[in-house]
């Protein structure tokens, strides 16, 4: 079970502060969609200089032009990058078709999905690596993330991400369900301790591997 660090909604100081502090407990380091809006494609290859040894996500939630979003993202040192579940089967299979060519990965965030017809549908087109996610504005509303959300991949043959307000409080019940990524954001970042915080969260982890 792999650590995420979510950096979004900050600036390029910060992720690069965030990042240092929690490098020894975190796996996956997320450059997030306002951040790489915000600084583009050069914070993405900072990035991959600076941490060469972790794994990087670039959440570029695409939509639309597939293959171009997919090159820009791997191109620039991610190895792995998002694509939305809502896409058209054109741009999801043309993602994964970079992905292949490049030896990288797409996730398919399932944002707002609610059927297992639609997993079985992109199973259907091979994607073998899907997020589990309760939006900022779903938890800005109340929503917070409920494990019940796990009975759509359930017994489906992809790997799983989690995001969506997941803590130290929150993460126990999580990782019962042994996700393959547990993503954490502010729960890190906006922590007064945020080496401490993703420490405490890695350890939990690691007791439930």
């Amino acid at each position: 079970m792999k650590l995420q660090l979510a950096l979004d909604r900050l600036t390029r100081e910060q992720c690069i502060q965030l990042t240092n502090e929690t490098s020894e407990s975190i796996d996956i380091i997320e450059v997030g969609t306002g951040v790489i809006k915000e600084y583009g494609m050069p914070i993405v290859r900072e990035i991959r200089q600076l941490y060469s040894d972790k794994l990087i996500l670039a959440d570029m939630k695409t939509c639309d032009a597939g293959a171009h979003e997919a090159k820009q993202a791997f191109e620039a040192g991610a190895d792995i990058t998002t694509v939305m579940a809502f896409s058209s089967e054109a741009t999801i299979l043309d993602t994964l078709q970079v992905a292949d060519n490049y030896k990288k990965r797409i996730m398919i965030d399932l944002l707002g999905v609610t059927s297992r017809e639609k997993i079985a549908w992109l199973k259907k087109l091979n994607v073998d690596l899907v997020s589990l996610h309760i939006g900022k504005d779903q938890q800005q509303s109340g929503a917070k993330f409920d494990t019940s959300v796990f009975s759509l991949v359930k017994n489906v043959d992809m790997e799983v991400a989690v995001a969506g307000g997941i803590g130290i409080d929150t993460l126990p019940d999580v990782i019962t369900e042994k996700p393959d990524i547990v993503i954490a954001g502010s729960a890190i970042t906006k922590s007064q301790n945020p080496r401490e915080t993703a420490a405490k969260m890695k350890k939990q982890i690691k007791q439930q591997d």
